[in-house]
């Protein structure tokens, strides 16, 4: 089992739903990769939060075995995020955005950090993650993930970090965005030509695809019958995805294949409550079930 490294957001949101709402409760990209992750190996992590971050959310952290070394807490506020879902729960509505103290967020690795060998840059400036890859030492798997604002505002920067990490993820309007390519396929592949070995497309509640050179693979979200908050999913897929890869310290097609599984299943048990409740309660045996399930879900004979 190797240990993992992740370098993003921590923050507090406030969610709205049509079937109910949460406020100020921990959120993140970092923190929901993080959960997700803990469940696969020895996560580490990196961001800031502000003096006002509340200590049962670190102690909540801690109780997930994630290394909270690297996160700094810095005089101010910490990043809030406001947002708000109608009955289209793939597409979240900003209402309000703070960045705080996330604003001059400048990423600084341990020595020990250094040396972690699977690292995944979580939805931060492509500046700070080119950064961050610089002060790594040799890493055995980057990943990457990204969104709309830095691929239409910072585009060189982003391109130029796409050529030295292992995989992309990404939702379906991203990777279309990013190629400037529609059909999705196509777009993926394209994006193939800016550097990563693999790209990993998310599509929420249409499951998520894999394209490496030569090679093809889709699998379908599992059926929920409950879904109350999507917020994080697709980080808490990403945590799945690169915990998985770690936990086994193989990139080959076949364990990346079944680390997209894992991302799935992770990101299905996410949807099933606001913030990281779900998580909170979830057992390794639930894991292990849904994935079997899934199995289940796409076996067919010929």
């Amino acid at each position: 089992m190797a240990d993992l490294l992740v370098v993003g957001s921590v923050a507090l949101d406030s969610v709205t739903t049509p079937f109910g709402q949460a406020t100020e409760v921990l959120g993140g990209s970092a923190t929901y990769f993080s959960y997700a992750a803990s469940f696969f190996t020895n996560v580490h992590l990196v961001a800031v939060v502000g003096e006002d971050f509340p200590k049962a959310h670190l102690a909540a952290l801690r109780d997930r075995g994630v290394d909270l070394s690297g996160l700094r807490v810095a005089r101010g506020q910490t990043f809030r995020w406001v947002g708000e879902y109608g009955f289209d729960l793939n597409e979240a509505k900003t209402v309000d955005t703070r960045l705080n103290v996330f604003a001059d967020f400048q990423p600084s690795l341990s020595s020990a950090h250094r040396k972690v060998p699977f690292l995944f840059l979580a939805n931060i400036d492509p500046e700070l993650q080119l950064e961050v890859l610089r002060q790594a030492e040799r890493p055995q798997l980057v990943a990457l993930d990204t969104m709309n604002f830095w691929i239409e505002g910072k585009r060189n920067a982003l391109l130029e970090v796409l050529a030295e990490v292992d995989v992309l993820l990404v939702n379906d309007a991203e990777a279309r965005q990013l190629a400037r390519q529609p059909n999705l396929i196509k777009a993926a592949r394209a994006i193939l030509g800016l550097g990563p070995r693999t790209v990993v497309v998310k599509r929420g509640e249409y499951g998520a695809l894999m394209v490496s050179d030569g090679s093809f693979f889709f699998v379908p979200a599992y059926p929920m019958e409950s879904v109350l908050d999507p917020t994080g999913a697709g980080d808490a897929f990403a945590g799945g995805f690169m915990g998985s890869l770690a936990q086994r310290e193989k990139t080959d097609p076949a364990s990346v294949r079944r680390a997209i599984v894992f991302g799935s299943v992770m990101a299905s048990f996410t949807v099933e409550d606001f913030s990281l409740t779900r998580l909170d309660s979830l057992r390794s045996d639930e894991i292990e079930r849904r994935y079997s399930s899934f199995q289940d879900l796409v076996r067919f004979e010929i």
